[in-house]
């Protein structure tokens, strides 16, 4: 884990809000210099601790209007199969998230799609012909309550 302090904190939760605020925004929020900003910047990139800039898309806007989750029971617990369908989940781009779980399911996938069609042929045509499934169970998003990626950040 990396040593972070309160500067740090105070400049991670404000590129948190906005990942294009500049140095001098960021070190008037921080209350250092914006070459004090810079430096620590880029030391939290170096760390990893800031994994990268992105844009967030409005998946709405642009037709994805079904998310659901797909619960995975694999066939059998094997090195292999893991393996097999870890290769398949890294190759469907409509799996924006998957988790390996403990309790009923093997595996938990977010899928956000255009249609309920699209949501039908990723489970009968790409899941469960597969041949490290067994079970294959889906959840439709009705409403979303909250979505964040922030990480709850205490100065």
């Amino acid at each position: 884990m990396t040593s972070v302090d309160p500067s740090d904190l105070k400049i991670l939760a404000a590129l948190q809000d906005d990942g294009r605020l500049t140095n001098q925004q960021l070190a008037e929020v921080a209350g250092l210099s914006a070459s004090q900003c810079s430096r620590r910047r880029m030391r939290l990139e170096e760390e990893k601790v800031i994994a990268g800039y992105h844009a967030d898309l409005a998946g709405e806007a642009l037709g994805f209007n079904v998310i659901a989750f797909i619960h995975i029971t694999l066939a059998t617990h094997s090195p292999d199969n893991a393996k097999r369908f870890r290769t398949l989940v890294g190759r469907v781009d409509d799996i924006q998230e998957a988790y390996s779980l403990t309790g009923d399911a093997d595996y938990l996938l977010k899928v956000m799609l255009r249609d309920l069609k699209s949501l039908s042929d990723i489970v009968n045509n790409v899941l469960m012909p597969h041949q490290s499934v067994a079970h294959v169970r889906s959840s439709i998003v009705l409403d979303r309550l909250k979505e964040t990626q922030k990480l709850p950040l205490q100065p």
